[in-house]
């Protein structure tokens, strides 16, 4: 059995695309795939199951959630080794700048390579955000919030690639879901 970890896009949002977690595991475990858990409502899931490749676990998951519930949510999915690569990368993750909630990732479904605008982004950032985009993770610094960030708002228009947020408490929880060794800031 292999470990995934899904984060789904646009679940459980404004009332729109409703997903009772429960109702997914259900599913889930009903359509062979083993030790589902999920975090909150907003579509994080870790599992194990037999496929092989993201993109099977993804069309899988996309595809179940619309045959049972009725609409078809992107699915980011990583595999542990991915999501630990990510968290080891977080550049964001030292003494000043550890409060989970003021880094975020944005997983790309893609490394943007030239598609990605940086420098329009960057001028967008407010004086106190700090960005940085490393393989396929965007991560962003914003300890302000992110409610009102003009970067935020536009971040896809400027890196043109499918992709889901989430804030750094959220990727440490499934990460511990996951069973992987957190090295958690100070």
């Amino acid at each position: 059995m292999n470990q995934w970890i899904v984060f789904l896009r646009g679940v459980n949002v404004g009332g729109n695309n409703k997903l009772p977690m429960k109702d997914l595991c259900d599913a889930m475990q009903a359509a062979a795939f083993d030790d589902v858990q999920t975090y909150i409502q907003s579509g994080n899931i870790v599992f194990k199951s037999l496929h092989t490749s993201a993109d099977a676990v993804g069309d899988a998951i996309t595809g179940l959630i619309e045959k049972t519930f009725g609409f078809a949510p992107r699915s980011h999915v990583l595999s542990a080794e991915q999501l630990s690569k990510a968290l080891d990368a977080n550049p964001f993750a030292r003494k000043g700048q550890n409060d989970p909630k003021t880094v975020h990732f944005f997983f790309l479904a893609e490394a943007p390579g030239h598609k990605a605008d940086l420098d329009a982004l960057y001028d967008l950032k407010a004086r106190s955000e700090r960005t940085e985009l490393i393989d396929d993770v965007f991560y962003l610094y914003a300890p302000d919030g992110i409610g009102r960030s003009k970067l935020v708002d536009k971040i896809e228009k400027w890196i043109p690639v499918p992709m889901t947020a989430r804030n750094m408490r959220s990727v440490y929880k499934v990460a511990a879901m996951a069973g992987l060794e957190i090295n958690a800031p100070d």
